[in-house]
């Protein structure tokens, strides 16, 4: 199954709960949140107050990207806060098995992210435990940057470990997609899209249905 996960970091934010609302109805399946705390990414955005306030606008999958150090002090918190899957960087874990647990013991579903330059020998140990593995394709903290060219091999790897393990793990891209390259990352074996300015850049109902149009024409 293909999904696609509106980014609201590219959202207006004067009319953010109507935005969610607009990619929910469009066909969005997930709605991406980016959480960043001005460490582990330079930039700061939001959270759970935000995460809260727009949690009632849709009963979509609440996809949380936590590019925080030490997110397993905000796992009970992101739950109450309308949370469904937790993401969470391998680089900004000290014990990466342990976040990883707290989220599932929190009943929500897991995903573990890596920066471009991340080996996937990261997940050698963990990649059984976790649902999703989201790959950066630009290096993490800003919107509206370029696809990395070198990330395409990296998905196409990972879906080969997953494939060898007999894994059903869902694989996540974010950063520079679009309709002009989502079906290459499809072919490399990404199911899960995170796009922010292709979406939220000009109308919701038009950008997030040519999206829908490519996965129908990829399953028929």
């Amino acid at each position: 199954m293909y999904i696609l996960a509106p980014s609201i970091l590219a959202a207006d934010f004067k009319q953010l709960g109507q935005q969610v609302s607009d990619a929910a109805n469009a066909g969005a399946e997930y709605i991406h949140i980016d959480v960043m705390d001005g460490a582990f990414v330079p930039s700061i955005s939001f959270g759970m107050p935000v995460i809260k306030s727009i949690r009632g606008c849709t009963d979509k999958v609440f996809d949380v990207h936590m590019m925080v150090q030490e997110p397993g002090r905000y796992i009970t918190d992101m739950k109450e806060a309308g949370a469904d899957l937790i993401c969470v960087h391998a680089e900004a874990c000290t014990h990466l098995d342990r976040t990883i647990n707290q989220i599932k013991e929190a009943g929500l579903k897991a995903g573990v992210a890596l920066n471009p330059a991340t080996p996937l020998s990261v997940l050698d140990c963990i990649l059984s435990e976790v649902d999703m593995v989201l790959i950066m394709t630009v290096n993490p903290g800003f919107g509206g940057q370029k696809f990395i060219p070198y990330t395409l091999d990296k998905i196409r790897r990972l879906r080969a470990m997953c494939n060898e393990r007999g894994l059903q793990t869902d694989i996540q891209v974010d950063g520079g997609v679009t309709s002009d390259n989502v079906k290459e990352l499809m072919d490399a074996g990404a199911n899960i899209f995170v796009a922010g300015s292709a979406v939220f850049g000009r109308e919701v109902s038009e950008s997030i249905g040519e999206f829908m149009k490519i996965f129908r024409e990829y399953n028929a």
